[in-house]
Order: structure tokens, then sequence, then C-alpha cells
């Protein structure tokens, strides 16, 4: 089903650091969760087995990253390589953005996790596993250091940092736009219901 979204433009927000590889999907939301297949609700479960001390999601893991003070609020994952490993749960983007992030920042990713991303407008982003340090010591220093994500020049810039990024192109459009698959296809109504027109009676 297409949602109507505003898209992605320019993304400003400050950083949780996960710095972690292999993160997986049943890590990101475990199996026994995924009861629905609305797209609300799954924050509250996000990394629930690093995030909770109990099964009851009464008591937060003080040391998990997620739980820290300094990292309230926070709309950009920072990990590492290989994010979103695993089965190919869609509930794995529904979860991070449900919680609030906008965006990760890894040194590489699941190519199904990338796909679902696309198709939710979570905006994944790889970068080097250098880039990926001057990332991770710019929030360790200040975890306030606010991260800039420009998706039309795909660029990303901390303080006087910046680097560039590769997305291809109609992700991108489809990003900026705020278009799933679903929507993508849309935009092509009119080509679409054109070539149909001519097409012999029999199809």
């Amino acid at each position: 089903m297409s949602e109507s979204t505003t898209g992605i433009n320019v993304l400003t927000g400050t950083a949780c650091p996960l710095d972690q590889a292999n993160v997986d999907t049943d890590q990101i939301i475990p199996k026994q969760f995924l009861t629905s297949v609305s797209r609300a609700g799954f924050g509250k479960h996000l990394f629930h087995d690093w995030r909770y001390l109990d099964l009851e999601e009464k008591e937060p893991n003080p040391e998990f990253v997620l739980n820290k003070p300094e990292h309230a609020g926070a709309t950009i994952l920072l990990s590492r390589e290989n994010f979103g490993c695993g089965s190919s749960r869609e509930h794995a983007p529904w979860a991070l953005t449900d919680f609030g992030f906008k965006a990760v920042i890894a040194t590489s990713f699941a190519d199904i996790f990338y796909g679902n991303c696309m198709n939710n407008q979570l905006l994944p982003i790889a970068l080097t596993s250098e880039q990926m340090d001057s990332l991770f010591a710019a929030v360790a220093a200040d975890a306030t250091a606010e991260i800039a994500i420009d998706l039309p020049a795909q660029t990303v810039t901390v303080g006087e940092q910046s680097w560039t990024f590769d997305i291809a192109e109609h992700h991108k459009n489809n990003l900026v736009k705020g278009l799933d698959a679903i929507g993508q296809t849309l935009e092509l109504g009119k080509k679409i219901e054109s070539y149909e027109a001519n097409q012999p009676a029999w199809l």
C-alpha cells in the first residue's frame, strides 16, 4: 500500500553510535514482535534483547547506547559493516523509523535491508571505515554534535568534516519525493494508460 510522505531532502540531527558490526534484523526487531502488518508500534521493541534487562520491557539496560540520556532524541543511527543482515523482514526499517530514526549511516548494508529502507523512507548511507571512525569520534567527543545529511548533494557533514556518498538515482528520486515502490509505479500512470490503450482488444 502506498503512503504519502513529505520525502527527504536535508536531514540534520544528533546521532546514536551503535559501534557494532553484523547487526542482524532479529536484533533490530526480534521475531516475537512480528505480530502486525501495520508500520506503527514497533519502535518500542527496537533492539529489545539489548535494550532491556527483562522480557516485559520494564527495566532498561543502562549500558545500551539507546538508553543513554545523552543520545535521547537522536535521529541518525551509526553502525558498522553488514548492518541489517539476516532475515528479510520489512519490520526492521519499520521499527527504526517508528523509534524516530530517519537515517542509518554504516560501513555497509545487507542488500535486502537496504532495499527495504528505500521503500520505507529510511535513508541508508554507506561510508568507508575511516569515515565511520571519524563520525564515531565526533559523537564520542560531543554527543550533541549535529550531523547534516544533504540527500540531493549526497553529502554527510559534521563540524568541519564532510564526505560524499553514493546512491542510485532512482533511489534518491524516490526518497526525495517520498515514494515507495507503489508510488513510483503510480507516477507512471499516464504512460501505463497510454500503453494499455494501444494494445489489441483481445489483450
